[in-house]
């Protein structure tokens, strides 16, 4: 079907008529009130808000009766609650708690820091290097599970082998090795560089 300017102007005319979307979908034949609905938008027809058509239905209408006035009646009062002596009032208990003390922030080294560089052999002190061996002879040899933030993570061996391990002795301060491995990983630059010549 389409809109033809024939159906256009019936169309225009029944909607100025005012009569339903429905009612001009079936005088039209072959469109559904959907379609008469958006031509009608399409169209910039009027929404009939203030139409003709429910004026005059509203005038062959016959008057409502104005209904009587009922009186509402006022809510009751509650009854007065009976007074009491401020000496028989509880007093309101207010707790106050003291804020939590926050806990002391560790320096928590993050997971997945690469190794400190490894010094080649000429490089490390002679004296550091004696120490380290000594110290290992004394380490936990921990599994990597077993390293907590308090425990050395200088690592010994080949990873890829089951003699790998972690020497877990306790930490230097603010480190993540025990005191012989900070001797080796840490050294002040100017002691490297005299080694070197």
């Amino acid at each position: 079907m389409s809109w033809t300017d024939e159906r256009v102007e019936l169309l225009k005319k029944m909607w100025g008529e005012g009569q339903s979307a429905s009612q001009i979908a079936k005088e039209l034949g072959g469109v559904t009130r959907n379609a008469v609905i958006g031509k009608v938008h399409r169209l910039g027809l009027s929404n009939r808000a203030g139409g003709a058509a429910p004026a005059a239905a509203a005038a062959d209408k016959p008057e409502a009766k104005p209904k009587p006035e009922t009186k509402v009646k006022p809510a009751p009062k509650p009854a007065p609650k009976p007074e009491v002596e401020p000496e028989d009032q509880p007093e309101p208990v207010v707790e106050v708690r003291a804020p939590a003390p926050l806990p002391a922030r560790k320096a928590i080294i993050p997971a997945g820091q690469p190794l400190p560089p490894q010094p080649s052999a000429n490089e490390i002190d002679p004296a550091a290097l004696a120490k380290v061996s000594e110290i290992e002879k004394k380490a936990k040899k921990l599994t990597l599970m077993e390293l907590t933030e308090k425990t050395c993570k200088w690592p010994v061996g080949d990873p890829a082998t089951p003699d790998f391990w972690f020497c877990g002795l306790p930490v230097q301060q603010g480190k993540p090795y025990c005191e012989a491995h900070v001797g080796v990983a840490f050294q002040p630059m100017s002691s490297r560089r005299d080694r070197r010549r």
